[in-house]
């Protein structure tokens, strides 16, 4: 089953018009990801790009899978890098702790399906799927928390305290080490997650990879080669000193240049506002400069450089002999991070969320300015896991997924009315259009009596509106009471699958299903996950 993503609220019309009218986008877009027929345009193109740097970067990801045991797959995949003929599918996502989001699951299946299917379509051709890790990201709070649902089908949101105070600037996230306060969070996940026959071997499983002493990005990335190298899935890891290296001629160019690319981005979001809305909001200069271990934003004073919120200052000179010396210590931002990817990578399609979508048309101009191809955005499968004991919930209150895309309040409404004899909307919409009809007739023949008296009736009126109303809502409260059973029932079915008014796949962790049904879930996911269809997909377990 699939919903039309129109029908789910939270959704952009920018987005929206990609998936659906992208004659109204194509000019903030190089590429329709739905022209099947001009990906051979852009695959000969990549095919002729001169990327000097091709067997530099194959080494350095052959050295940083030396001392892994992989498979033949990914083995191959990686091989295949050397080729001029072969081209990446590629995503990336922030560093959640123990996978973050359902939606790291999607994206990373849809990229490695979409990798077989174009193998199978172009033989001439080698398709890899790559995951980029966003290990210069700092947002902390982002990646330090899961979700999950307890025992009392009770949504709750676990996360892991470093101790540190919470405003402070942790660099990139991807150098930041767990310590041991790691197992309180495991103590929380023993506690609130069911006991099934999975359990322990889901949290041993989970202390394999996130312990003390080991990084954020490297808990990450093993976990994600555990899950997918069967695959061929290749875990890039973009922070290294050497592939800073590589990418310091994108950092130089923004250095020197930073004023005509902000304008044209400038230029590029205004025009944005005027149909959609810019995801992004545009800063001075698109890079960030590791200081104590601090990741500051660099801005531009005079005729210097300075780090935002630090009195620190580089000439542009100086800025350049850093870039020279410590490439490691510089980090792009979400508009150049794409350019970086797509500098070191033959990328002939990106796999992005709605989001990514939206910033792709805000930093498209960046391409031209860099002379790099813009791969073809790929809009990443999207999905709801459905129970079977949900479905059967559903299906006894004649309700649909769509009624459960809403605010819990509209859904007890409805709930309540269609097990009501009497629906007290409607016998209070009555009452007071019939009050209003009563007293305009009388205030009509109080004013002949004295004008005085008109506005004496009409506070009167606003009186017995507002006895009305709490009439109204205690009659609602006690026909609530009548269906709590139902409501509780509601609320439950809500949580999985609508939790924190969010769609599952962007709140819950994959660990919640692998607990009720063992890790094979994952493959049954692989398996039923349409990567084709660009409409929000029903998985009926």
């Amino acid at each position: 089953m699939y919903i039309n993503y129109s029908d789910i609220p939270g959704y952009q019309n920018l987005f929206l018009d990609y998936i659906y009218e992208f004659d109204n986008v194509k000019k903030f877009y190089r590429n329709n990801f739905r022209d099947i027929e001009s990906y051979e345009k852009l695959f000969n193109e990549l095919e002729n790009y001169n990327r000097p740097h091709r067997t530099e970067l194959a080494n350095l990801i052959k050295k940083q899978y030396q001392n892994i045991k992989i498979s033949k797959q990914t083995e191959s995949n990686i091989e295949a890098l050397y080729s001029n003929k072969t081209f990446v599918v590629c995503t990336g996502q922030q560093l959640g702790i123990f996978g973050g989001p359902l939606y790291t699951i999607y994206k990373t299946i849809t990229a490695i399906k979409l990798s077989n299917y174009l193998k199978e379509r172009y033989e001439n051709y080698q398709f890899v799927p790559v995951f980029w890790l966003e290990g210069d990201d700092h947002d902390f709070e982002e990646v330090r928390k899961i979700t999950l649902i307890n025992n009392n089908n009770d949504i709750i949101t676990l996360k892991y305290n470093d101790g540190l105070e919470e405003e402070i600037n942790r660099g990139s996230i991807g150098h930041k080490f767990f310590d041991n306060n790691l197992e309180n969070i495991y103590k929380e996940i023993e506690i609130n997650i069911r006991e099934t026959e999975f359990k322990n071997s889901i949290i041993e499983f989970l202390k394999a990879f996130y312990k003390p002493n080991t990084t954020f990005l490297d808990a990450f990335k093993n976990l994600m080669i555990k899950l997918f190298d069967e695959y061929g899935l290749i875990v890039f890891n973009p922070l290294e000193p050497e592939i800073k290296k590589l990418l310091s001629p994108i950092f130089s160019e923004e250095i020197i240049n930073y004023r005509n690319h902000t304008l044209e981005l400038v230029d590029r979001s205004a025009e944005l506002e005027e149909i959609y809305h810019a995801q992004v909001k545009v800063k001075p200069i698109n890079l960030f400069y590791i200081d104590n271990n601090e990741r500051l934003l660099i801005e531009p004073v005079d005729d210097e450089y300075r780090l935002k919120g630090r009195r620190k200052r580089f000439t542009k000179e100086e800025l350049l002999n850093q870039l020279n010396q410590n490439p490691e210590k510089f980090s792009p931002n979400v508009l150049l991070r794409p350019i970086c990817q797509d500098y070191l990578f033959p990328t002939a399609f990106y796999v992005a969320g709605p989001s990514e979508i939206s910033y792709f048309a805000q930093l498209t101009p960046l391409y031209k300015i860099y002379n790099i191809i813009p791969p073809i955005i790929y809009p990443r499968a999207s999905a709801t896991i459905v129970e079977k004991n949900i479905k059967t919930v559903l299906e006894k209150y004649n309700l649909d997924f769509i009624n459960l895309f809403t605010s819990e309040d509209e859904l007890i409404t409805k709930i309540v009315n269609q097990n009501s004899n009497i629906d007290i909307n409607k016998l209070f919409e009555d009452t007071l259009n019939n009050l209003e009809q009563l007293m305009s007739l009388l205030r009509e023949n109080l004013v002949k009596v004295d004008k005085s008296l008109s506005d004496i009736t009409n506070k009167t009126k606003i009186r017995m509106e507002e006895n009305l109303s709490y009439l109204k809502n205690k009659a609602q409260e006690l026909e609530k009471s009548k269906h709590e059973i139902t409501i509780r029932q509601i609320t439950k079915v809500r949580n999985i699958i609508y939790p924190n008014n969010n769609l599952q796949e962007r709140e819950l962790n994959f660990i919640y299903f692998a607990n009720k049904y063992g890790f094979d879930i994952l493959k049954w996911i692989y398996n039923e996950l349409a990567i084709n269809k660009f409409e929000h997909q029903i998985l009926e377990l």
